[in-house]
């Protein structure tokens, strides 16, 4: 059990008190003593004791030292241990703030501003040092195919792909139904309810089968390529790989980017055609409109360029969020704190540049006639 160093009061030859320390002056037993110095409000002192003291430390001499200076006392009893810390640290003094100085709204602003574009300038220096080794590692694997792990690959296929078929599933024929349903409610207003078909097919395969599908594969793969990542790098792992001759960027980048990449054109697809099941579903059960019926007029309505818009937007979209999540994941430096940081910057860098790249595709398709 520890024994806390305390004091008893005597009354001191002049008039003042006299403390009598016992206990040991250490930083893990001080804390009782410290405080009740603290709250001291029982007149003069006129000599600290030391002598039933036990074992001392700096923080201990200087505990002591410090309350005998604010009541100018004497200090007594001392061994040669305590006297020699007391020496040692009556000395010392600190006239720093206690807090740093805050810089006036001039000069913090333009600095912030500065920092944060050096960071982006660095940034953008390491993102194109990253593109560049994965070029160099899809040239390698090509020259050399034997190379190129299918092991990795399939299970990355199976993780992003065949494992996020519920979850995007469900998430799609929901969006179908409420794409169908509310889409019908303000139809319903100009007599065009048979319109809803129109709606739910080219919203569906054009554009949010595939963003929405972009989008969870960001926070579900996404975040955990750069968790997986960033803890093999905090563990060193890939540094051991680097040191017995396995690259990193063609064990663990490359598979995951393929995965992803393949995968996105499978899902988004998917996701388009469960998007239309959903919407054919509440069409029949609330508009009169049957199940067969709605989707018989979804390939009379849907042009045959909408699929290809959609097909060619989810690779795209796939890099975008694999080479995110495995950057930041590369990234990752220091402590456990940076993974959580990574993992969600590359959830939101992810998201944020598939939303851009997809309104530059809306615009782009325009021009070219596939409006």
């Amino acid at each position: 059990m520890r024994e806390w160093a305390d004091f008893s009061v005597d009354e001191g030859d002049g008039g003042g008190a006299k403390l009598t320390l016992t206990g040991a002056l250490l930083i893990s037993s001080i804390a009782v003593l410290d405080r009740r110095f603290r709250e001291w409000s029982g007149g003069e002192v006129a000599e600290i004791d030391l002598s039933q003291a036990g074992a001392i430390d700096t923080v201990g001499a200087w505990t002591v030292w410090r309350f005998a200076r604010d009541h100018d006392a004497k200090i007594t009893g001392c061994t040669n241990e305590a006297t020699r810390l007391i020496d040692a640290i009556k000395d010392f003094g600190g006239e720093a703030d206690i807090s740093p100085r805050r810089p006036p709204i001039l000069e913090r602003v333009p600095q912030g501003v500065g920092n944060l574009v050096v960071s982006w300038g660095l940034g953008v220096i390491r993102l194109v040092g990253f593109l560049g080794a994965i070029i160099a590692s899809f040239g390698t694997l090509i020259a050399h195919p034997r190379r190129l792990r299918w092991t990795a690959i399939t299970r990355q296929f199976e993780l992003v792909g065949v494992s996020a078929l519920g979850i995007i599933g469900l998430m799609s024929f929901l969006i179908g139904i409420v794409i169908a349903q509310q889409g019908a409610v303000q139809l319903r207003q100009f007599g065009a309810e048979i319109y809803t078909v129109n709606l739910t097919g080219r919203l569906a395969i054009r554009e949010l089968g595939v963003l929405m599908t972009a989008i969870m594969v960001a926070g579900r793969s996404g975040s955990a390529f750069a968790a997986q990542i960033g803890t093999m790098k905090l563990t060193e792992e890939i540094d051991a790989m680097r040191t017995i001759g396995v690259s990193p960027m063609e064990a663990l980048i490359i598979p995951r980017l393929m995965a992803v990449v393949f995968m996105m054109i499978l899902l988004g697809f998917y996701s388009s055609m469960v998007a239309i099941v959903g919407g054919a579903v509440i069409s029949d059960l609330t508009l009169g409109i049957p199940f067969m019926t709605f989707l018989s007029r979804i390939q009379e309505v849907v042009p045959t360029h909408d699929i290809w818009v959609s097909l060619v937007k989810a690779p795209v979209f796939g890099l975008i969020v694999g080479v995110a999540g495995c950057y930041q994941g590369m990234q990752v430096e220091g402590n456990s704190e940076e993974v959580g940081l990574r993992t969600t910057w590359a959830v939101v860098q992810g998201i944020f540049m598939v939303i851009v790249l997809d309104a530059f595709f809306a615009v782009f398709f325009t021009e070219v006639g596939w409006g």
